[in-house]
């Protein structure tokens, strides 16, 4: 496995993946981690009477005490609630006291904003001294604390310590540009020691601390593997994932998920909708959730597009470039198609070529933009009755409020203009009310 490592670190620059061999050097010992990391977060229970109170104020609080932007403290306030300032308060005094500064402590808050409803007194305060009498250092503590805030969601002890510990190596080792094994004569042992060592292995071959520390908290169970977990990590490595990126992990998970017989079976229903396993391959490492569809989905999923007027080639085209149609629901699909075509009159090839569009949020995305375009085109101001959808749908916000919005000199229709762009979700049945007011 240390030799898959090597060449892990130096192939994901050169991106040729395909012939490493998986030697097992590191899992010939175990770690010396163990019990569990309870990480869910829990949201606060808040009375339908006082609930709507409750989020108001813990809006408002989010943003006045910590500087958040309103979005971010809504969204915040979707997993926590509370309608006083009591304990949040006592929450963030006690992180002060021990060094952390308010941009850490607005980092935690957003990656574990259950923090400020736990008792600082009795649940907090008693971790992050027992953190102190083990050696930490106050900036040791505010660091390796800020990188993974759920750490303090894990019971004081023994279990804390080493998790603790797990966490501080790796971000001593990633401030060295020198690769190190760390995983050294680690015993063997239960399924959180296995989860630590594979952290490990993952660390050597370049995956980031943001994907270590989520998979540190998780219970996902290809994590807790040993001979499943090389097997998993061979095919994802010789499939050509790049393990500095997100897919690679999620890949390791499908991975890890199925058996041969198992990733068999999709391979042939993705073979009798006619693609061949070379463009299954490329589609999975597009797309690694195709593998979890089951046959019957993947093989039913043309049905839905010829349903929709597409034609076969059209759809074979159009999963490769976006594999995610497959696992679209065919209402989805119809709502989504039906709303370009008929509603926008954007010619069905045109959906077939850029597949992605069915992708995107009708409410975030599609439809603020095209009833952008409805306005321009009722005022005659484009150029041609209607642009092509790459423009409108696959362009960036900036580039599409600089070719749409912000170019015209009339600013009260500029206002207009994003006011539509910006506003609040709308749905298709009220769409038309708001272009006619």
């Amino acid at each position: 496995m240390y030799s898959l490592i090597l060449h892990g670190r130096k192939l994901v620059q050169l991106q040729k993946w395909r012939h490493l061999r998986v030697s097992v050097n590191l899992f010939q010992n175990g770690s010396a981690f163990s019990n569990t990391f309870s990480s869910s977060a829990i949201a606060a229970d808040v009375s339908s009477r006082d609930g709507r109170k409750g989020h108001n104020f813990t809006v408002s609080y989010l943003v006045d005490s910590l500087g958040l932007a309103t979005k971010v403290a809504e969204s915040i306030s979707m997993k926590v609630s509370f309608d006083n300032k009591g304990n949040p308060d006592s929450v963030l005094s006690l992180l002060r006291s021990h060094g952390f500064t308010d941009s850490q402590i607005s980092n935690i808050i957003r990656t574990f904003p259950r923090l400020l409803i736990l008792d600082a007194e009795k649940s907090l305060a008693p971790k992050l001294q027992f953190l102190q009498s083990i050696g930490a250092s106050s900036s040791e503590l505010t660091e390796t604390v800020s990188a993974v805030p759920k750490i303090l969601g894990k019971r004081k002890g023994k279990s804390l310590s080493r998790y603790y510990d797990f966490v501080k190596v790796i971000i001593e080792a990633d401030k060295s540009s020198k690769l190190e094994k760390l995983c050294h004569s680690l015993p063997e042992g239960s399924k959180q020691e296995n989860k630590i060592r594979n952290l490990l292995v993952l660390r050597e071959m370049g995956v980031p601390q943001r994907l270590l520390f989520s998979l540190l908290i998780s219970d996902a169970g290809d994590v807790y593997g040993k001979e499943k977990f090389k097997e998993s990590l061979k095919k994802a490595v010789e499939v050509g994932f790049d393990p500095t990126t997100a897919t690679f992990v999620k890949a390791l998970n499908v991975l890890y998920g199925l058996s041969d017989k198992g990733i068999e079976n999709k391979f042939n229903a993705c073979k009798r909708l006619g693609l061949a396993v070379d463009d299954v391959w490329a589609m999975f490492k597009k797309w690694p959730n195709i593998l979890t569809k089951s046959e019957k989905k993947i093989e039913n999923s043309v049905e839905t597009f010829l349903g929709l007027g597409f034609s076969r080639d059209e759809f074979l085209m159009m999963v490769k470039r976006f594999p995610q149609c497959i696992g679209y629901s065919t209402e989805l699909m119809k709502t989504k198609t039906e709303f370009l075509v008929t509603e926008m009159n954007w010619p069905l090839k045109a959906v077939a070529s850029i597949p992605q569009v069915l992708g995107y949020s009708l409410e975030k995305r599609t439809v603020p933009r095209c009833n952008v375009i409805k306005v321009l085109i009722s005022k005659g101001l484009l150029e041609s009755e209607l642009p092509p959808i790459s423009s409108v749908l696959t362009s960036t916000s900036e580039v599409f409020l600089y070719m749409y919005v912000r170019k015209h000199d009339d600013k009260q229709l500029v206002a207009e203009l994003m006011a539509i762009f910006t506003g609040d979700r709308v749905s298709l049945t009220d769409q038309k009310t708001r272009l006619e007011q």
